[in-house]
Order: structure tokens, then C-alpha cells, then sequence
């Protein structure tokens, strides 16, 4: 079973200001897009996360998208510092808005505490923005 991971989207706004700030960063990794994401911790279970397994990204307080990661890769800074890089899906699936609390870097997520696919839990377009729709399940009103 894959492992996901869940990072906050910090300074980001919605799901499109992610994938706008993500667009200008694509890059082509073994012929196909990729987004980079740069983090100074290398995932020690990074067999189960490229078993199929997704970053989840919070965006102001509730985990509203996730990325296919398709490769994990180490390099080393200028000041000979070891960092990892993420090699991200640029397609990017909303998922069920779903409350999460700050916290700092990058945590594996368990796959039975990853939010549903928004597509795959019945949802029948953009009647609400996902912000809205996250405070409304937060009050217990959907």
C-alpha cells in the first residue's frame, strides 16, 4: 500500500494560486513534466511513497489538492548541505476539503486518514469554492 505525505502550501491562496506559482517551475524529469519541490529531510520510506503515493498539500487550514509523486532525488547545496527533491505530478486532483491543523516541514500521511478525491466522493462541480465548502463541513452544515 502506498504512503502519502501532507506539507502546508504556505503564502498560497486557493488551489489555482498553487498551480499557478507550480506552472512556472515545471521542468521535463526522465521526459515527462515535473514539478520540483525542494526539502532539506529525505523521506527514509521513500520505497512506499513511489509505490504510488501522493503529496497532499494544506492551503489555509484544509487539505484541498494532491500531487502524484513520481520521484524522490537527493543533491547537495553550495554550502555542501544535503537536501531532497520531490519530483511532483504536475496534475494536481482536488480532494475532499478537509481540516488540518500548522505544522512545520513535510509528515507521512496514513492512506486511511488521506481525504477522498473530491471526483470520487460524488462531487458534482463547483457549486462551492473549497475554501467555503471546508468552513461549512467544519460546522457540521455538509
Amino acid at each position: 500500500m502506498p504512503l502519502h505525505l501532507i506539507k502546508l502550501a504556505v503564502g498560497v491562496e486557493d488551489a489555482d494560486h498553487l498551480a499557478s506559482l507550480q506552472d512556472r517551475r515545471i521542468r521535463d524529469h526522465d521526459g515527462r513534466p515535473a514539478v520540483p519541490l525542494t526539502t532539506r529531510r529525505l523521506p527514509r520510506r521513500a520505497e512506499e511513497i513511489l509505490a504510488g503515493g501522493s503529496l497532499y498539500w494544506v492551503v489555509r487550514g484544509s487539505v484541498a489538492v494532491r500531487q502524484r509523486v513520481l520521484a524522490i532525488d537527493t543533491a547537495v547545496d553550495e554550502d555542501g548541505q544535503g537536501f531532497c527533491i520531490l519530483m511532483l505530478d504536475p496534475a494536481r486532483v482536488p480532494t475532499v476539503p478537509t481540516a488540518h491543523r500548522p505544522f512545520q516541514g513535510w509528515r507521512y500521511l496514513d492512506p486511511a486518514k488521506a481525504p477522498p478525491d473530491l471526483a470520487a466522493a460524488g462531487a458534482a462541480g463547483d457549486e462551492l469554492p473549497p475554501h467555503l465548502q471546508a468552513e461549512l463541513r467544519d460546522l457540521g452544515l455538509l
